[in-house]
């Protein structure tokens, strides 16, 4: 692999000592994923990075990014001392950025950042050399991890920016100044955090705060907060382009056909019409890809190549990713949307399921958190909607026991403590012909169910058992 750091580029960007030094190819914060020829930067989260230092360089990691001692390194390893690793990450994601001739894309907002930028990631691709966010890496070290990774050769970068608190965006876009800024939405994630959907409206606006003066603004046009995210981009001088439903939209939809594996969105493009193919179903992706093509548009980019591209596109684990389940006697289908959860992407979620043909339709959802006091009643308020798809719903945590009970009672399949509970309990109870959708927040871990419907086809895999090919 090419260079993507010379030691006296660590050194310069970070301010660090490096007695010995070393060329790098990439970056890691990982010592379990190190690969052979990164730098390792050992930060402090739940442990301390420095208490694998040494592993990491026995993986192949050829320097580490230390700001003390790292226990078990030899004499003479190849660390580059800083004064704190986060600040010396961070130094290196913005010597990254200052150095690259890329056209940055920002994104964020309530739900739907990680798939648009992997949808952007797809599209630009289409289109030159494009390096975008792992994961989602969209927070105070997710940032400058990105833009620390930043190739060389880079023709595009595409940088998803997250929150949980007021002041988190503004620092991120500073850094990352993106040439154009996406905000896919504005909902009610995090509003126990944020206090109200205005507060939150403010906070995704501050992604225009890395703008360059003649960068633009994707807004969009159905949320009831465009005329303030219009005001904000205006204060920013940037240039808007908006797109949804709404008939002012600048790019957009105007029909969706949904099929259980696809979606066709039908879009005016600044009046021209033009048909989006994309290799993964529900509405929700339609609205996506018209974000990605405005973010095209505004790059002064091809946006029918790009949305030729947009039919390779897949949804990822966690993010609404088709599952086919192996049984005895026949397949399920999982749609894995586990990663997180609000009440806007649980419709979403609850449309693809419905779009599925299956015997029985299961939904398995835990607790929607940081919702604050209005936690209970959107939870109760999901209930029609679920009773609307769902032939039978499996609940887990405190605040879903409030969809539960007002549910139906023939929707009723069981409530759990927690997702370790219900896993066991779903993974036995799935047959051939079912849809399974598992969805919630991040922190009520409902990967574990997951987990568990896959360990059951990996299981009937390993007897031979389902259909016969």
């Amino acid at each position: 692999m090419s260079t993507l750091w010379t030691a006296a580029e660590l050194v310069a960007a970070t301010g660090g000592a490096m007695p010995r030094g070393a060329a790098v190819t990439g970056v890691s914060i990982d010592s379990r994923s190190v690969k052979p020829g990164e730098i390792f930067v050992a930060l402090r989260d739940a442990r301390d990075g420095h208490d694998f230092v040494a592993d990491a360089l026995a993986r192949g990691a050829a320097a580490a990014m230390v700001d003390r001692d790292a226990p078990g390194a030899a004499a003479g390893a190849p660390l580059l001392r800083v004064a704190d690793t986060l600040a010396g990450l961070t130094a290196l994601g913005e010597a990254g950025r200052a150095r690259s001739g890329a056209k940055v894309v920002g994104v964020t907002g309530s739900v739907g950042k990680t798939t648009t930028k992997e949808m952007l990631r797809t599209a630009l691709s289409a289109l030159g050399p494009t390096h975008a966010s792992a994961a989602s890496h969209n927070n105070h070290w997710g940032v400058p991890l990105t833009l620390a990774r930043l190739p060389r050769d880079a023709a595009f970068a595409v940088v998803e920016m997250g929150m949980n608190q007021r002041g988190e965006i503004a620092p991120l876009s500073r850094l990352a100044r993106p040439h154009v800024a996406v905000i896919t939405a504005i909902g009610t994630a995090h509003i126990g955090n944020l206090g109200s959907q205005e507060a939150i409206a403010e906070e995704k606006a501050d992604i225009l705060a890395g703008l360059p003066r003649d960068g633009v603004a994707i807004l969009p046009a159905d949320t009831p907060f465009i005329g303030r995210l219009r005001e904000r981009a205006k204060q920013a001088g940037a240039r808007v382009l908006t797109f949804g439903e709404a008939a002012v939209a600048d790019v957009q939809l105007t029909d969706y056909i949904g099929a259980a594996e696809r979606g066709t969105a039908r879009v005016l493009l600044d009046g021209l019409p033009c048909s989006v193919h994309i290799g993964a179903p529900g509405q929700h992706m339609a609205l996506n890809a018209c974000a990605v093509l405005a973010a095209v548009h505004a790059l002064g980019l091809d946006a029918i190549r790009a949305a030729e591209a947009l039919s390779g596109f897949g949804a990822g684990a966690g993010r609404g990713q088709r599952v086919t389940l192996r049984l005895p006697g026949g397949e399920a289908l999982l749609v894995d949307d586990s990663y997180n959860a609000s009440p806007a992407s649980i419709r979403a979620g609850l449309s693809v399921l419905a779009g599925q043909k299956a015997t029985r339709r299961l939904v398995a959802l835990g607790d929607m958190l940081e919702l604050g006091d209005a936690g209970p009643a959107m939870h109760a308020g999901l209930a029609r909607d679920v009773a609307a798809v769902a032939d039978r719903v499996f609940c887990c945590g405190e605040l879903m026991r409030h969809l539960y009970e007002a549910l139906p009672p023939d929707r009723r399949g069981a409530h759990l403590p927690d997702s370790a509970a219900l896993a066991p309990v779903l993974a036995g109870l799935v047959a051939p012909g079912d849809a399974v959708l598992v969805k919630g927040s991040l922190g009520s871990r409902m990967a574990l169910v997951v987990a568990a419907l896959k360990a059951r086809d990996e299981a009937s895999r390993a007897d031979g058992a389902g259909v016969e090919p």
